[in-house]
């Protein structure tokens, strides 16, 4: 009897305790423990994107602050942008480099410092002008000088095919002509119109003292007089329709038809 009321006693008693509580599991109980390596990755990855965004800008910055100095011709930005990490040859949306926007502002000493910079003379924008090419076709000497001494291509054509000889004989830029046949370019190269610098001087030109004289340097040069356009016209004709008689007068002395 007495053994029976001690199993009775027992059973009371455990129906009385409260339920065993599971042994807690650390990551369950404190989240942060599992999340914190998670977390520091994802701060580690943010910063690294961070810093690289911030350099990228900060360099298209440099890039375009230097093209904007070359432009208004401040030298001492240019060398000093250069000297920060701007990218000599680094191209604006119409495709410019620094070297490219000073030539366009005729800004002869930004483009010294930048040519001696490394830039690239030969480098064309969208218009397809490269440094070389503008100088020619707009008559600046001293940066076609800084241009030819610095490995220009005097094969390279403009969006019309024409080398920088053909605008320089058309514009009427006489010391540009000079220049140009001081060198090996092709004295006889038809553009895309199918002109060559004798005939462009000529149906292009006024008839005038500067053209007068560009085709008196072009026959002396060895242009061939009687090359005709395409729809067979030669220079002497073209001259005559156009009531050019000291231009007539070269041409025929010089064998022209």
């Amino acid at each position: 009897m007495r053994a029976a009321r001690d199993v009775e006693s027992r059973r009371r008693a455990s129906r009385t305790l409260p339920p065993a509580k599971p042994k807690a599991n650390p990551r369950i109980e404190n989240p942060t423990v599992t999340l914190r390596p998670l977390l520091i990755l994802l701060f580690a990855t943010i910063t690294t994107f961070a810093a690289g965004a911030a350099l990228s800008a900060s360099a298209a910055d440099r890039d375009a602050a230097l093209i904007g100095a070359a432009e208004r011709g401040d030298v001492a930005s240019v060398q000093r942008l250069l000297a920060a990490g701007a990218r000599v040859n680094a191209r604006d949306a119409q495709g410019r480099t620094a070297l490219l926007a000073a030539t366009y502002a005729n800004r002869v000493e930004a483009a010294r410092v930048l040519i001696a910079a490394g830039a690239d003379v030969n480098a064309k924008d969208d218009m397809a002008n490269s440094a070389f090419l503008l100088a020619g076709a707009r008559g600046y000497l001293e940066i076609l000088r800084l241009t030819l001494g610095a490995g220009a291509d005097l094969a390279s054509t403009n969006r019309f095919g024409g080398t920088a000889l053909i605008p320089a004989c058309h514009y009427g830029h006489v010391e540009t002509v000079r220049e140009l046949l001081g060198t090996k370019i092709d004295v006889d190269h038809v553009n895309n119109l199918g002109w060559t610098a004798l005939l462009e001087a000529v149906i292009l030109g006024d008839g005038g003292p500067a053209h007068v004289e560009i085709v008196r340097m072009l026959v002396a040069a060895g242009a061939k007089v009687n090359l005709a356009d395409r729809e067979g016209v030669t220079p002497l004709q073209h001259a005559k329709g156009r009531g050019y008689r000291e231009i007539a007068a070269i041409l025929e002395r010089a064998g022209g038809r």
